[in-house]
């Protein structure tokens, strides 16, 4: 509606749905630039206490201590390698699964289907999940983090239902050029659902990015760790060493240096969220149903 035609109603309405915009924007922001601006602030203005929304002095000295060993960027290592396999093996058994669930033919599908969302909805708990990974020579190894949680049943279902809608015509014309199953889903029905697997690769990346209490079960050799784990340990232990000496035998404050691995650990998944930004408006629809 054009601003000369609203009425007061409409223009005080807009106005305060700018301000509770406006105040969520900032609760949600300022929190960030909070973590970054004490990361890049002197230690001695940091000691001094209060809140920080720009460094009154600069200093680098916190970034200086952190990457005075290889031990961050060896966690950096571990974390982009398991979400960069983790990913792919989930975007794989995801539509492997996905797919034969889509077409009405399959016999036993509704079986399938139940089977599915009765794991979404029930889980064999903590300890159990544990012995199976441990019974399947998993502790202790990367594969952990990534083979136990290697579909999610929510992503398989929206999936599915996004195969459902790509026209039957097109894979028939696909098998009657001489196509099997598997040629229609990797030359047909996967590249028409990029939007839909990068949306899901996000999701999936984002959370082998962000998830530590896996590897908090089944990883023990600290040098397997991820960056969040790293992270974790700096966070809840000041004795944590991550440079050449431990936090507590430096000069540079302990919140220093948690800010500044907080931003290490974050800056990563936050230059890759642009690439894929553009699916995601499209994506986020995907599977919805439509009247």
């Amino acid at each position: 509606m054009p601003t000369h035609d609203k009425n007061w109603g409409n223009r005080i309405f807009d106005g305060v749905n700018y301000l509770l915009l406006t105040i969520i924007a900032l609760v949600t922001i300022i929190p960030f630039i909070y973590v970054l601006a004490v990361s890049f602030t002197a230690p001695h203005i940091v000691a001094q206490g209060g809140f920080i929304l720009w460094p009154k002095e600069f200093s680098i000295s916190a970034y200086t201590y952190i990457f005075s060993t290889n031990t961050l960027m060896r966690a950096l290592g571990v974390s982009i390698y398991v979400t960069v396999i983790g990913t792919l093996i989930n975007l794989i058994f995801t539509s492997l699964l996905a797919y034969p669930l889509s077409r009405p033919q399959l016999k036993g599908r509704q079986i399938m289907l139940m089977a599915v969302l009765f794991t979404m909805l029930f889980s064999g708990g903590l300890i159990p999940t544990y012995y199976v990974v441990k019974a399947m020579g998993l502790i202790n190894t990367l594969w952990s983090l990534m083979i136990p949680t290697a579909i999610s049943a929510f992503n398989l279902i929206v999936l599915k239902n996004f195969f459902q809608q790509i026209p039957d015509g097109l894979e028939d014309s696909a098998k009657i050029d001489g196509c099997n199953d598997v040629g229609v889903l990797f030359r047909i029905v996967l590249p028409l659902s990029m939007p839909a697997m990068a949306t899901f690769g996000l999701f999936y990346a984002v959370d082998h990015w962000n998830k530590y209490f896996n590897a908090v079960m089944y990883i023990n050799d600290n040098v397997k760790w991820p960056v969040q784990v790293l992270l974790r340990e700096i966070v809840i232990n000041a004795n944590s060493r991550v440079g050449d000496t431990s936090i507590e035998e430096t000069e540079i404050q302990p919140l220093t240096i948690k800010m500044a691995v907080i931003v290490f650990a974050t800056l990563p998944i936050l230059l890759v969220y642009p690439f894929l930004q553009k699916h995601f408006a499209k994506g986020v629809m995907l599977g919805s149903v439509k009247g």
